[in-house]
């Protein structure tokens, strides 16, 4: 289900169901009959900032209040209405690793309210978790990632007038196939009601730009500055400017979920492969 339908082959291949989860959900025209006769969901469309509208129509708390905190919960209770059965929400890893963000930042709080009012549906005939996740590095065939197709860019050392630093602090990174699979098994044998942190490397930033530079074939040592990066600017470091988030998730939810880890240096190569 999205608004429009992917023109991605490995997407458009899929069967297509039209709907607005904000606008639909919201006004309860998805109670239509469109989720009727399914007995799984998986939600993977919260908004961030990538769809923030920048005309000054509206304010972040006014745009994440609608599209997270009020939305997302909505659909699920339509989809809890019509006898969806076993739910899996994709959240953020925020509200978890930076608690503190929560009454600082509308983005932080929106995911926050919106895990919490999913997770407050779970009853015996709804079973529904949250698999909270960090900077997630993936590609699909044939779907454009700007930002990703500057980073192989840079590391591959064509792009002269972006200077080659890191800022300071670091955070946790996990590939989309390990997301994926964190996703299945959540859905799977996920517990109701409970909210999964999910990750797999934690690693500076000055690690993370030299583990893409040397996969790229222009390996350097690479400066830690603290200032601002043009492809990691501060409103996207939800815990804070130099912030360093570190983590491991407990080994028994990791086995139970079934994902894999310790891949984020063969996908950096992927990606280049492909993007390159």
């Amino acid at each position: 289900m999205s608004r429009r339908r992917p023109k991605v082959s490995a997407l458009a291949e899929l069967p297509f169901i039209q709907g607005d989860y904000i606008s639909d959900s919201l006004d309860s025209s998805l109670d239509d009959g469109r989720l009727e006769g399914f007995e799984y969901l998986v939600f993977c469309a919260g908004n961030d900032i990538k769809q923030f509208p920048w005309d000054g129509s509206v304010t972040m708390e006014e745009f994440f209040l609608r599209s997270n905190t009020e939305a997302i919960p909505a659909f699920f209770e339509i989809a809890k209405k019509v006898g969806i059965r076993r739910a899996a929400y994709l959240g953020s890893f925020y509200p978890q690793v930076s608690p503190h963000r929560i009454d600082e930042d509308p983005y932080v709080k929106s995911r926050h309210m919106a895990d919490e009012a999913i997770r407050a549906l779970s009853c015996n005939t709804f079973n529904v978790c949250s698999l909270n996740a960090p900077f997630i590095l993936g590609h699909l065939p044939g779907l454009e990632i700007p930002h990703i197709q500057t980073l192989v860019r840079y590391a591959q050392g064509v792009m002269p007038d972006m200077p080659v630093f890191a800022p300071e602090g670091g955070t946790n990174h996990m590939t989309v196939q390990s997301v994926a699979e964190a996703l299945q098994g959540g859905l799977e044998r996920g517990e109701s009601g409970k909210a999964y942190l999910i990750g797999d490397a934690n690693m500076s930033w000055k690690e993370y730009f030299e583990e893409w530079f040397k996969r790229a074939g222009n390996e350097q040592q690479i400066e830690v500055r603290d200032e601002e990066h043009p492809l990691l600017p501060n409103m996207i470091l939800y815990a804070g400017p130099g912030a360093t988030v570190s983590y491991d998730p407990p080994a028994e939810e990791t086995e139970l979920l079934g994902y894999g880890r310790g891949r984020i240096p063969a996908m950096i190569s992927e990606v280049i492969e492909v993007m390159g």
